[in-house]
């Protein structure tokens, strides 16, 4: 079941403390369009989505973050994306452009994290998001928070804890101030 799967990964974000209160949104790719947690809902009990088509009109109840999701699956080739707002990566990006993670998983994983700008439910977010998410799966928006794409939202959950933690490690051996 669809709210399952959402409610399962929202526990882990918030578990995780990657996402706070009612902030973030989660969507899986489907025929035709998508679906998308509702606007202010609590992602681990973010009941049942909203389906979003790729063009036309879009639901109320569907998060304002929706041009951003519509946007990067118009540009790749992504099924899931988690947007979370990591409080690390949050930070890190507003004195960075790209975060290079030192950590031995997240060097591996994604060497490089994109910041791009974009105030929040905007078409210019949507746009920096999807253009970045064209050769990776994981972006921060300057002191907004991350996107992370992939085939699966377990997928997508992995890279936005991965963007954190390498985040965390910056922060903790002191390099995020310093040049990248």
């Amino acid at each position: 079941m669809l709210d399952q799967e959402f409610e399962r990964i929202g526990k882990r974000l918030f578990l995780e403390g990657l996402v706070g209160a009612n902030f973030g949104n989660m969507s899986v790719r489907a025929e035709g369009g998508f679906y998308i947690t509702k606007t202010g809902a609590y992602l681990d009990s973010c009941g049942m989505p909203v389906y979003v088509p790729h063009t036309g009109d879009v639901p109320r109840e569907a998060s304002s973050e929706y041009r951003v999701h519509r946007a990067v699956y118009r540009a790749t080739e992504h099924q899931a994306i988690v947007h979370a707002h990591p409080v690390h990566a949050v930070a890190a990006s507003l004195d960075h452009d790209l975060v290079r993670p030192v950590d031995s998983e997240g060097g591996m994983l994604c060497p490089e994290i994109p910041v791009v700008t974009g105030s929040p439910g905007t078409n210019e977010i949507a746009e920096n998001v999807a253009g970045a998410l064209q050769a990776g799966h994981i972006v921060i928006v300057r002191g907004h928070g991350t996107f992370a794409a992939g085939r699966t939202l377990d997928e997508a959950y992995i890279y936005t804890s991965i963007a954190e933690y390498a985040c965390r490690i910056l922060f903790l051996s002191g390099r995020l101030r310093g040049v990248l």
